[in-house]
């Protein structure tokens, strides 16, 4: 099965921008849908954003509207979420997973990158 790798997570203050990467191995991301999850304190863990293999995009958490935006290089084998005017309440750890649909189980899970919004 595929395995993946998140990076790019770290301390940002509010009104800042981050770029998150999942990378993936042992196989390709191109055929698998790609959804970017994260989990607060406390909180339930949310699906913010997928992506399809053809490219579809999901939008799961209003709060990241017009702020976060999923994408993907399959020649590179990876997803990116870009993060812009970063909110305390972004504060969590960010995750990939890759399923066949963004509807769906999503059966390979990265191990998550911690990313905190604070002055």
């Amino acid at each position: 099965q595929v395995q993946l790798v998140e990076s790019g997570g770290g301390l940002v203050q509010p009104g800042g921008s981050l770029r998150l990467s999942c990378v993936a191995s042992g196989e390709t991301l191109a055929t698998y849908s790609i959804g970017w999850f994260r989990q607060a304190p406390g909180k339930e863990r949310e699906e913010i954003l997928c992506i399809t293999s053809l490219n579809g995009i999901t939008t799961s958490a209003d709060s990241v509207k017009g702020r976060f935006t999923i994408s993907r290089d399959n020649a590179k084998n990876t997803v990116y979420l870009q993060m812009n005017s970063l909110k305390p309440e972004d504060t969590a750890v960010y995750y990939c997973a890759a399923g066949q649909r963004c509807l769906g189980t999503f059966g390979s899970w990265g191990q998550g990158t911690q990313v905190t919004v604070s002055s």
